[in-house]
């Protein structure tokens, strides 16, 4: 079908696609807005798996300091050229991902980071309090793979939910920059520092406070 002007410049602005895909995707879904930014996610994700093989070694070292001093991070995020690297949407990527691991303190990048030491370790806390709360011996371990999965939620940056747009996952975000950008990209370590880390201190709101800093 026929689609309008106006429904492919809201899709654009909404999905930030091209607008020959957007006219596509729109077509395909006979003018449904949210069918086609659907299909248009759905390509975009199948783009990035494509593209995930290539190599990236341009890219950018990031740095993001809390307000104050308190918090430190460099992030090393990579993507396949340096004109890409030297993009506004790049590193505004880049900066968000910064301020990401400022706020809530991931240990790894991804899940296939954490030490199998590290990981049999939290299995048997979660093993004993399955036990101690009385469940099943037949139904621990399916409970223990199962609280598994908050444990990468929580301490990979990958899984975590993107503080921006809590409804998306940092690697959701990852794979749309992907496929709006047109590269691979990668992000490939980083280092966080807070000020007194390890000594005895007030707890306080940091997730809250990064995004007061950045007027989000």
């Amino acid at each position: 079908m026929a689609v309008n002007a106006s429904a492919v410049k809201e899709l654009r602005e909404k999905t930030g696609a091209g607008m020959l895909d957007c006219k596509k995707a729109l077509e395909e879904a006979n003018g449904d807005l949210q069918k086609a930014s659907e299909l248009l996610r759905e390509k975009g994700l199948a783009a990035a798996a494509n593209k995930a093989g290539r190599a990236a070694t341009e890219g950018v070292v990031e740095s993001y300091i809390h307000a104050g001093g308190r918090i430190g991070v460099l992030v090393e995020v990579n993507c396949e050229t340096d004109f890409v690297a030297k993009t506004d949407q790049f590193r505004d990527f880049v900066r968000d991902i910064a301020m990401q691991i400022a706020a809530a303190n991931p240990r790894y990048v991804r899940r296939e980071e954490v030490p199998q030491e590290d990981l049999e370790k939290e299995k048997e806390i979660l093993k004993a309090q399955a036990l101690n709360e009385g469940k099943p011996a037949n139904i621990v371990e399916k409970m223990v793979e199962g609280r598994m999965g908050k444990y990468y939620e929580e301490f990979c940056l990958m899984e975590q939910s993107f503080i921006k747009d809590p409804d998306k996952t940092v690697s959701a975000l990852l794979n749309e920059k992907i496929s709006t950008i047109g590269e691979n990209i990668s992000i490939r370590r980083f280092v966080r520092y807070e000020l007194g880390e390890g000594l005895e201190k007030k707890q306080d709101n940091f997730v809250e406070e990064v995004m007061s800093q950045a007027k989000l």
